[in-house]
């Protein structure tokens, strides 16, 4: 019984997920799990998922946060719609040169917090009406379109069924590969951890959530593939949550992190690098940005001086619903995809519901501060 308890303590909001899941969908009468708005819910928050991947990055160093990334979202888009739509330029060479902006961005805002030691809330904040402003010069207050259809290929299309039939069965593939995938990572984790003598959760409650979970990836699976099959987006936001999953909890680089952000004066005196290691999460978060400005350009097949706007707040909102400290050091990258998610159902579901837009963002200021709040009451309680 203890460890069912602590199953369901470590996993808290995985199953408040599922519980406001089941809860929209009664409240809409199922729309919200109709197979084109399953589809249209991975599009509509990708850019969230990608961002909050990155904000986890600059939490987890000290509770740090960017405050810029709606505004360079903005400004990569308006770069990117510019050179594409207005000057023709080739787009694999846009996508190169978005990329590498939101790097030197990151770069200049990471030196000002990492090594001159300007609070980041200052740095980032000069940065969101920088950047936004620099959009609007650009784009001289105007949105562009429209994007070439190959760039839109890459972000905003659907994955090839050779198969045939009426259930997109590259879908249905991509969803059982993607179970065993996770199970053999469930499994191999819990085998080094007994190797090393580590305490391990029961298996029935352990197993029992893996089951939850791969379940989950099976229905919504099913629902795609009654629409239009595999999104490319969700293969990029797998790509990209796989790839900082493994940095954050399998690299020495990823440990660094936290050990920042649980105390900074111990790691400095480890010899870490604490400088270089806020300058990292920084310039990454930038870069993240610029991923994300790539999937809403080819998204909404424009432009324009007002895209990104309180980005950077769902992002935060999805870091610290999910788990991530206030006080830095605590966090998973699963966990802010957890709460991007979480934020997609609320906006999703308060939208069919009809819901008004005012109280929709009174709803979520609550969920942030009830989040926060118990981050903080536990680890008092802790003390």
């Amino acid at each position: 019984m203890n460890s069912v308890k602590e199953v369901l303590k470590k996993n808290t909001m995985l199953f408040i997920l599922l519980i406001v899941a089941l809860f929209f969908g009664w409240k809409t009468n199922g729309v919200l799990f109709d197979p084109q708005n399953v589809t249209n819910l991975i599009a509509q928050n990708g850019h969230v998922v990608i961002l909050a991947v990155g904000m986890l990055m600059c939490i987890l160093t000290g509770g740090n946060i960017d405050l810029s990334v709606g505004s360079v979202v903005a400004f990569i888009g308006a770069v990117a719609g510019k050179l594409m739509v207005t000057y023709k330029m080739n787009f694999g060479l846009v996508i190169v040169i978005c990329l590498v902006l939101g790097i030197l961005i990151g770069m200049w805002q990471g030196f000002w917090i990492a090594y001159i030691r300007i609070p980041s809330f200052i740095v980032t904040l000069a940065g969101m009406l920088l950047w936004r402003g620099v959009a609007l010069i650009i784009l001289d207050g105007l949105t562009i379109s429209p994007f070439p259809d190959a760039f839109k290929m890459i972000f905003n299309s659907y994955i090839a069924n050779p198969f045939g039939g009426s259930i997109n069965v590259t879908c249905m593939l991509a969803a059982v590969l993607a179970c065993l995938a996770y199970l053999f990572v469930f499994i191999n984790s819990r085998r080094n951890r007994q190797k090393k003598g580590y305490a391990v959760d029961r298996l029935a409650p352990s197993a029992g959530k893996a089951a939850v979970i791969c379940l989950v990836i099976l229905l919504a699976a099913y629902r795609m593939a009654q629409f239009q099959g595999l999104p490319t987006i969700l293969v990029i936001l797998a790509i990209v949550v796989g790839v900082y999953t493994y940095y954050t909890s399998k690299t020495v680089g990823g440990r660094y992190l936290y050990a920042v952000g649980g105390n900074e004066k111990a790691a400095k005196m480890s010899g870490v690098n604490t400088n270089r290691v806020l300058f990292f999460a920084f310039t990454n978060m930038a870069f993240l940005s610029a991923v994300a400005a790539l999937v809403c350009v080819a998204r909404f097949n424009s432009a324009a001086p007002t895209a990104g706007k309180n980005y950077e707040m769902d992002a935060i909102a999805s870091c610290y619903i999910g788990g991530a400290s206030a006080y830095g050091g605590t966090g998973t990258v699963m966990g802010a995809v957890i709460g991007a998610v979480f934020m997609g159902l609320l906006n999703n579901g308060m939208s069919i519901m009809g819901v008004d837009s005012n109280w929709q963002q009174a709803i979520k200021g609550l969920v942030l501060l009830a989040a926060v709040a118990f981050d903080v009451i536990s680890k008092k309680k802790s003390r």
